[in-house]
């Protein structure tokens, strides 16, 4: 395990119970948590993007972005599953990636592979079932399941436009606020997709 994996890994152990904590707690300590995370992304989406002419739109998703995310503190159990759904869709690409490599999954976002989508898949599915096999939940399987999948989806290509972006940019991280993770936008970039997804599809009532 070289040093940055392992700076990686530290950084997670870290950051996730403190994120948890942040989203569990009260107004104040949600809507604290909410305006840090969406200032930071904001800077770091303005000092990447060098005011070109896109920069203003990435300044009006992220906004809807963090104000998804706001709206499904309602239902934390929901926001939770999201999160986890993102989470390990990122780690599983990582570690299949990583490990198996072979043929490069798409050109504007080089480090990304056919192996690394696959494990994103794979572990945050195995994951969700074991998760749900231990829970009582409404929800019928196959919905879980297919709401695993679409969110597995939006946050792969939510992680492919913001590699996209920072190509166009020539730089390999959006900040360097997290050690071995680079800056949030690195680390969040399919939650800002997925959050917005998913409070479309509970406005559309195929989520309780």
């Amino acid at each position: 395990m070289n040093k940055e994996t392992i700076k990686r890994v530290i950084s997670s152990i870290i950051l996730l119970p403190l994120a948890y904590y942040s989203i569990t707690q009260g107004f104040l300590m949600k809507s604290f948590f909410i305006m840090i995370c969406f200032v930071v992304s904001i800077f770091e989406w303005h000092i990447m993007t060098k005011k070109k002419s896109y920069t203003v739109y990435g300044y009006f998703f992220l906004f809807f972005s963090f104000y998804s995310f706001y709206k499904l503190f309602a239902e934390i159990t929901l926001l939770l599953f999201v999160i986890i759904i993102c989470v390990l869709t990122d780690i599983g690409g990582y570690v299949f990636g990583k490990t198996f490599k072979g043929p490069k999954l798409i050109k504007i976002s080089p480090n990304k592979t056919y192996a690394g989508m696959l494990g994103g898949y794979a572990l945050s599915l195995i994951s969700i079932l074991i998760i749900i096999n231990h829970t009582n939940y409404s929800i019928s399987l196959l919905k879980i399941l297919i709401l695993a999948i679409s969110l597995s989806t939006v946050s792969q290509i939510g992680d492919i436009i913001v590699s996209y972006f920072k190509r166009l940019s020539k730089i390999k991280h959006t900040g360097n606020i997290i050690p071995g993770h680079g800056g949030l936008l690195d680390r969040i970039d399919g939650m800002i997709f997925a959050f917005p997804f998913f409070f479309f599809l509970k406005l559309m009532g195929f989520v309780n």
